[in-house]
């Protein structure tokens, strides 16, 4: 029978291998999140190649993370975790909307259902800042085509009754979205007024000046 000596020697050692392993853990998910959130930033660069690569970088951490997590489960899941995990969900999906028109799906990206839903939840942001870019360069167009997409987000996603008990913090998100949307409307529908009423003043013009061009002809 071991002293108690021993015994505690060994489980200081463990104790320090945990630690050893909660610092590295911890570090990777941190690297995790800023990987994702750079490539985001990225995509609104359309720099697409450089995005996907710290994609795949952020990817390779999650799934070295989840190999962990069957060894140290209690090190690997925690808050910092689930954030790298929506933060990289939201890159993915953001950028799958862009380059493909469509909405990855959890198994594609190997998050779990709750991170993927609160990550699907902050590409309404994202939507908005693709909006304003793109009335800033006047193509009301693509700015009502963003404006389309946070909407059907936002709908579905309040249609996910049950979600609101089952995923924490979705509440909270889903009621930011609704500002964001609500406020990019305005956005929109100011531009689109704008763009509108300038069409009209040129039409207008020109008008006036053939009719000006008439008239000087007729005398």
């Amino acid at each position: 029978m071991p002293s108690l000596k021993t015994l505690l020697n060994k489980i200081r050692k463990e104790l320090k291998e945990k630690e050893k392993v909660r610092e590295k853990a911890q570090k990777d998910m941190r690297k995790a999140t800023r990987l994702s959130k750079q490539a985001i930033l990225l995509i609104h660069q359309k720099r697409f190649g450089e995005a996907k690569k710290l994609i795949k970088k952020a990817k390779e951490i999650i799934l070295r993370l989840n190999d962990a997590s069957t060894k140290y489960p209690e090190i690997i899941y925690s808050g910092l975790f689930n954030a790298a995990r929506q933060e990289y969900s939201e890159a993915n999906i953001f950028l799958n909307l862009i380059q493909e028109s469509r909405f990855i799906t959890p198994e594609e990206i190997n998050v779990p259902s709750v991170d993927y839903v609160l990550g699907l939840a902050d590409v309404i942001g994202e939507c908005r800042r693709l909006a304003l870019d793109a009335l800033r360069e006047a193509d009301v167009e693509k700015a009502e085509k963003c404006l389309q997409i946070m909407d059907e987000i936002y709908t579905e996603l309040m249609g996910m009754d049950e979600a609101y008990m089952l995923v924490p913090g979705l509440r909270r998100k889903c009621d930011i979205a609704r500002r964001i949307i609500e406020t990019t409307r305005g956005d929109v529908t100011q531009e689109a007024r704008r763009s509108a009423l300038e069409k009209h003043l040129k039409r207008f013009e020109k008008m006036a000046k053939k009719r000006k061009i008439s008239c000087e002809k007729s005398k």
